[in-house]
């Protein structure tokens, strides 16, 4: 299980890290953290010495209940920002973390490695042409409505047999684009309460059928800090037990806020496997 990352092939049969880098002012975790260049240079720095095989890079809040941000804005928050990036760390496999497509186009243009679009591409009719385009690793979530109103959308019929038809229309769709390397994201948080995040995590080898990499973002996240009444800021040890319980369900990719404790989950869980625990 392999995508194409700037000519190489990374293999995710071995479960890989996504560090995470917020631009912006308002994420329910790091926002408003990282406001120049020289911090966001010395997050990225650690993050890949920490181990990230990618990092994502966001300038737009997809919490519950976030102000809307133009895409002019947006542009302007993140291209100098990857531009940045790459300079200093150009075998950087940067992720954008945007739902349209031509802010991912930008950024495509200038080197950036993938496209991490919460929408899974309904919110841009163009995105999976641009991705195309460039045949980047696209990642597709889950999610229902928008970040201003997902909280009021958390009926379904089946919870898990319609995320499964949500993702295999997506791989249709794709494949149609003749876009090859599609990973698809559960989108915890997103349009479903804290017991389906529970419920979606335990079952999470539902999505192998599927045949697409997963990956998986819980980090310091509400199901956490709520179930353990404490904050994000307090929700890294619970971060890590899930991870463990995302990795042994399938998991090929955590996206992390801690890039260190998760490249040494992810350690402690292929030695797991291997026997050697």
């Amino acid at each position: 299980m392999t995508i194409n990352c700037k000519g190489k092939l990374i293999d995710l049969s071995a479960p890989k890290v996504m560090g995470i880098l917020n631009i912006t002012p308002d994420s329910f975790y790091d926002g408003g953290k990282h406001k120049n260049s020289d911090s966001i240079l010395k997050h990225t720095e650690k993050m890949l010495n920490d181990g990230a095989t990618f990092v994502d890079v966001g300038a737009y809040s997809s919490r519950p209940g976030a102000k809307d941000v133009s895409e002019d804005e947006e542009l302007h928050r993140i291209l100098p920002i990857v531009n940045l990036i790459l300079t200093e760390f150009p075998t950087a496999n940067i992720s954008v973390d945007t739902f349209r497509s031509r802010v991912a186009k930008k950024c495509l243009q200038v080197g950036a490695a993938l496209v991490n679009d919460i929408s899974g591409g309904h919110r841009d009719m163009d995105m999976l042409k641009v991705v195309s385009e460039f045949q980047v690793p696209y990642i597709a979530m889950h999610m229902r409505g928008t970040p201003q109103n997902m909280k009021d959308k958390t009926e379904y019929g089946d919870l898990l047999k319609d995320m499964l038809f949500y993702f295999s229309e997506i791989v249709e769709k794709a494949r149609s684009k003749m876009l090859n390397d599609l990973i698809i994201d559960p989108g915890f948080g997103f349009a479903k309460t804290t017991f389906q995040n529970f419920l979606v995590l335990e079952n999470l080898t539902f999505f192998k059928d599927v045949e697409k990499p997963i990956l998986v973002g819980i980090s310091r996240k509400s199901m956490i800090y709520k179930t353990l009444n404490t904050n994000p800021n307090e929700a890294l040890n619970g971060t890590t037990a899930l991870h463990m319980i995302a990795l042994r369900n399938g998991a090929n990719i955590l996206r992390v806020h801690d890039v260190k404790e998760a490249v040494e989950c992810v350690q402690l869980y292929t030695a797991l496997q291997n026997g050697q625990c």
